[in-house]
């Protein structure tokens, strides 16, 4: 196990009409609240607008509304935040959403105390130097940007991240009772994401971390149960509680400690969804399977732990490898079940920008922490995902 230094100093207020407590979390960091959105149709049709709006309005906080977030984040909506903030002279920044809303906001909140143009941290030019605090209410588990320190934001076909510790919400609001008008394939790609947080933590080179690795597994396993209940019934709060509540496990940073961490699939699958604008859960279903194959033989016996510890499958031990590809088809075989695609060829997309994907992938060098990709390797899994 490695050295680690963690801290999650994110406030978690969990459980049914928890939303109404919004107003009573900010009041403490001012009085001006940008409240950002998707504007979609769920806000005022399950009612949590005014659920929100009214705690807002209780505690005599005044707020000014940045709605139209799209599915990936674009910056060009985050400098009209910027913009809002500075004018405004906001004291706070409320996300009513799924990961795009939060890394909007996010963003929005380095990009304030930024002497330049927010993508330039994007593109590694610029640095954080504060940012305004962020608050959360989740209407989708999926990206765990409600604890993470992590964005993601979209520059026309350009999809890049940032991490900073700085950036984790001061509070995140989760209510499983906002999720149930999920549509079925947004909750299972949101299942996957949450998943492929964790593989890209389980996936390592560094040993003896059993423990995290028994933590790995368990969330994984929480996920495959309960996506099969929500697809049986939308409205199982349990369930949703329990993918809601491992969807920031995952991806809060716990499940990491220790441990040397992957990302390659992420980055692959990064180039996916800014040049197709496909769902980023979906994206991580396309790659995932290919990825793992790619790279099983650098550590089969890896690949063998979770085969036998979350598939159940029985360990060959004279084949080891014959193990490690069967849980690698029962990964491909899960997200398959759930509605989500696992070829490129599902999602209308060919070889046509492959070359040109992995360059944008590549353009720092290589990636992935199990295994170091090139380009070369990154364009023969993005065409292993053709098959």
């Amino acid at each position: 196990m490695n050295n680690f230094n963690f801290l999650c100093d994110t406030k978690f207020i969990f459980g049914k009409e928890t939303e109404k407590t919004v107003g009573s979390e900010i009041k403490q960091y001012g009085k001006k609240v940008l409240f950002v959105n998707d504007g979609g149709d769920y806000l005022k049709t399950t009612g949590l607008y005014d659920s929100v709006v009214n705690s807002l309005n209780e505690e005599n906080l005044e707020f000014i509304e940045l709605s139209g977030v799209k599915a990936n984040p674009e910056v060009e909506l985050v400098r009209k935040g910027i913009d809002i903030c500075k004018k405004e002279n906001i004291d706070f920044i409320l996300a009513v959403g799924g990961g795009s809303v939060i890394d909007t906001a996010k963003s929005i909140g380095v990009g304030v105390y930024y002497n330049g143009d927010v993508w330039d941290i994007y593109e590694g030019v610029g640095t954080i130097n504060d940012t305004l605090p962020v608050g959360v209410v989740l209407t989708i588990p999926a990206t765990g940007s409600e604890a993470s320190i992590s964005a993601i934001l979209t520059n026309g076909n350009t999809k890049r991240a940032i991490d900073d510790v700085r950036i984790r919400p001061v509070f995140s609001v989760m209510n499983p009772e906002l999720t149930y008008s999920l549509p079925p394939f947004q909750t299972t790609a949101g299942c996957v994401d949450i998943i492929s947080h964790v593989f890209e933590r389980y996936f390592t080179n560094t040993k003896n971390v059993e423990f995290t690795d028994r933590l790995c597994e368990s969330t994984i396993k929480t996920i495959i149960d309960n996506v099969y209940k929500v697809m049986k019934n939308p409205k199982d709060y349990e369930a949703r509680a329990e993918i809601m509540w491992a969807g920031t496990i995952a991806h809060n940073g716990i499940l990491g400690v220790g441990r040397d961490e992957c990302w390659g699939a992420h980055m692959i699958g990064h180039e996916l969804s800014g040049e197709y604008k496909i769902t980023h859960g979906t994206t991580l279903a396309l790659i995932l399977p290919h990825w793992m194959k790619y790279v099983y033989k650098h550590d089969v016996m890896r690949f063998v732990r979770y085969a036998v510890e979350v598939w159940g499958i029985r360990q060959n031990y004279d084949n080891p490898e014959e193990t490690a590809l069967a849980g690698i088809e029962k990964t491909k075989e899960f997200f398959e079940s759930v509605g989500q695609p696992t070829s490129l060829k599902d999602v209308n997309v060919g070889d046509e920008k492959i070359v040109e994907m992995a360059e944008k992938c590549t353009k720092n060098g290589n990636v992935g922490g199990f295994v170091s990709l090139s380009k070369e390797d990154v364009i023969n899994i993005y065409k292993s995902a053709l098959e």
